[in-house]
This record gives C-alpha cells, structure tokens and sequence, in this order.
C-alpha cells in the first residue's frame, strides 16, 4: 500500500467517524386538541420553504360554524413548557373555562398571527377581518405560504418549540359569540375594548409541534422574537383596533341574524 492510499483511507475514516450534525427541522406537525370541550380538533403541517418563508396547513372541524377564528403560532412564556392548558392545571379562578390569559402559562404570547391575507404579527392576532372562518359545518382548512420577511426573525430556528392555537368557542350552543354566555372577554376588555364576548377570544383548540427538534429545552419569548415574560400581551398593545373590527363583525353578524329571522 502506498503512503498516499494509506492517507486517503486513514482521511475517509477519519471523516467517517466524526459526529453526525442534526439537520434543522425544515418540517413538523401538531395534532389540534380540543380545549374548552369546544369539540374542535384538527392537525397542522409547519414547512420551511426554499426561500426561507413558512407554508401552514390546518385543517380542523368542530370549531363555532360560520364564525372567524383567530389563529396563531404561540411560543412557550417560560422556556420550557411543551403542552397545552388544562382546565386541572390552568384555570386559576376555577369557573370550568380556561379563558385566553390562563392558558397562555402554557402556550405563550403570539409570535405570528395565521391570517388569509396581509402582515402576520402579533398585532394582526385579533383581526378577524383576515381570520379564517368555519364553514357551516365546522370545519376550517386553511393554507398560507408566508414569504420570509412575514416570518418573525427566531421562529424558523425554534420550529421545535411553538404551540398553534384557535381561538373562539360556543359555550352555550347557539352557534355564534354572545355576551350571554360567559360575559365580556377581560381580554379584550383588558386592552380597552368593551363589549366583546369572552367566547370570540377563549381558545378552542391546541397543538404542540412535532419533528426532529421537539425534544430540546423551549427557548424563552424575547430570544424567539415574542415579548418578555413580565409583559406577555406587549405585543397586542396594538390590537385595539382589530378587537373594535371584532365587535363590528359581531354586531354585525347579529343584525344579519335578526334580518333573517324577520325575513327582510
């Protein structure tokens, strides 16, 4: 054997013999899981494109017919969380719903708001105008392919660390958000805007990602782009104006209800 064969086969062993890097998850899925008995439940596929945008797919049934519901990717507050509220763990005033500032111990603060069209960010979170709706059977299938200045700077290199959830719930079976039912929403309520009902902002289902990088310690808000712990809702200072959109959409949707009824 000559020294120069005998040098490539000690290098090729040598390389052989090295660590394997883990690629970074360029795909990953959550089972939606009902919250609130909603009944709603579905499944999400999260996929970094080529260009470094974001295609999401969720498709779900048993969600509110007929009623926008807001959806985000959520980061986990406290860095280590992977799973979703409980009523046993979570509902801290003991009422039997966990409302949106309860289950966010888990969840997390919104780092992108899943719209039908326009920006994504935590301020676009209560937009209804650009939620998606369920049809009139409950089911809601949405896709969307975020280019990658839609994306929040940390969020692709944290796949493994991200809750999706849906919000908007019907408590007392009459298919729409009412006041009537568990009352104003404080979280809505909390940011100024009055007459919102709790049911149009309480969560109706979550999911925790899956794939390759889901087992590693959750990074903390600020490092994936949400806000500090200490101000969870900072980024949703701003959301005023959407809830506003949220009780016209209500008002709204009410007064067709009555014209129907009245056959005008």
């Amino acid at each position: 054997m000559t020294l120069r064969t005998w040098l490539t086969l000690a290098a090729a062993s040598a390389l052989l013999s090295l660590p394997t890097i883990a690629a970074a998850d360029t795909t990953v899925t959550a089972d939606l899981v009902e919250l609130n008995d909603s009944g709603a439940r579905g499944t999400v596929v999260l996929t970094v494109t080529d260009a470094g945008g974001l295609k999401v797919s969720i498709h779900s049934k048993g969600l509110v017919p007929g009623q926008p519901h807001p959806q985000h990717i959520h980061g986990s507050a406290g860095g280590h969380h992977f799973m979703c509220p409980t009523i046993k763990d979570n509902d801290t005033d003991g009422d039997g719903v966990l409302t949106n500032e309860e289950a966010s111990g888990e969840y997390g603060t919104i780092f992108m708001a899943l719209t039908t069209r326009g920006g994504a960010t935590p301020q676009d979170g209560l937009d209804v105008a650009r939620m998606p709706a369920a049809d009139k059977s409950g089911r809601l299938d949405y896709e969307r392919t975020f280019p990658a200045d839609a994306v929040p700077d940390g969020l692709l290199d944290n796949l493994g660390s991200l809750h999706v959830v849906q919000h908007g719930i019907d408590v007392n079976g009459n298919e729409k958000y009412d006041l009537d039912a568990l009352g104003e929403s404080t979280f809505a309520a909390n940011l100024g805007v009055p007459n919102v009902p709790e049911e149009a902002t309480d969560p109706a289902s979550c999911g925790v990602v899956r794939g390759a990088s889901a087992a590693e310690p959750a990074h903390d808000g600020p490092e994936m782009g949400g806000a500090p712990v200490a101000d969870r809702n900072g980024p949703l200072l701003a959301a005023g104006a959407a809830l506003l959109l949220l009780s016209a959409a209500l008002g709204a949707s009410a007064i067709g209800v009555r014209r129907r009824s009245s056959g005008r």
